[in-house]
């Protein structure tokens, strides 16, 4: 499964990066402002400084919600740099838009899927990642992780190549089930992923040797 952090903030980024598990990145317009990144050249530079750090993939989010204005955009977008894939809401012009991207050889990942159905339209359109969001999911009594499941099976009955993105990620559960049940990709903050290095055993078995290693060099 592939590891995503889900942030504009260049830090967390730099340090997902530097502990060697990190494929690519997710951003959003919430996201930018959180880090205080406004105007389109602010934000493109930013995008741009998000690419020099990571390797893999890097969404970038479209405004706009009419298909002029999504293909212009992510036109724009996808011509930055190679590793930007076009982020694309789950409406009717953004499916349209799905299959413009994808005949002209764009990545893109359809985003705020909640449904089986919306992501069986994004696959059939061409997406490159279908992202459904199990933390909202869950935030109004429904099983985000069953969501998963769901497309999961979709997608393998048919063969899809669009991969599975699993947003919207709270917790560590959250990346431990989404791996159990065969999510290509798990975006998240940085918090969840460093808290899957600990466990209270880890912490007392080190403290033990090191005590040990200290009483035998003493």
């Amino acid at each position: 499964m592939k590891f995503f952090i889900d942030t504009a903030n260049l830090a967390h980024i730099q340090e997902a990066q530097e502990l060697g598990v990190l494929d690519g990145v997710t951003t959003n317009p919430s996201l930018m402002a959180k880090e205080g990144i406004s105007g389109e050249q602010n934000v493109i530079d930013h995008y741009l400084k998000i690419c020099e750090i990571v390797d893999g993939d890097v969404s970038a989010e479209v405004i706009s919600t009419d298909f002029d204005g999504i293909v212009a955009e992510g036109e724009k977008l996808a011509a930055l740099h190679p590793q930007i894939v076009v982020k694309v809401p789950m409406i009717r012009d953004g499916v349209k838009a799905l299959r413009y991207f994808s005949n002209k050889g764009i990545k893109t990942n359809c985003t705020l899927v909640f449904s089986p159905g919306q992501a069986l339209l994004a696959a059939k359109a061409g997406a490159t990642y279908v992202s459904p969001f199990i933390g909202r999911l869950d935030d109004i009594s429904q099983e985000g992780m069953q969501l998963i499941e769901q497309i999961r099976l979709i997608y393998d009955n048919y063969a899809y190549d669009t991969q599975v993105l699993a947003a919207s990620v709270r917790h560590p559960l959250h990346i431990i089930q989404c791996a159990e049940v065969g999510a290509d990709v798990v975006t998240c903050p940085l918090d969840p992923i460093m808290k899957l290095l600990k466990h209270p055993l880890t912490d007392i078995g080190l403290d033990k040797f090191l005590a040990d290693h200290k009483k035998a060099n003493s």
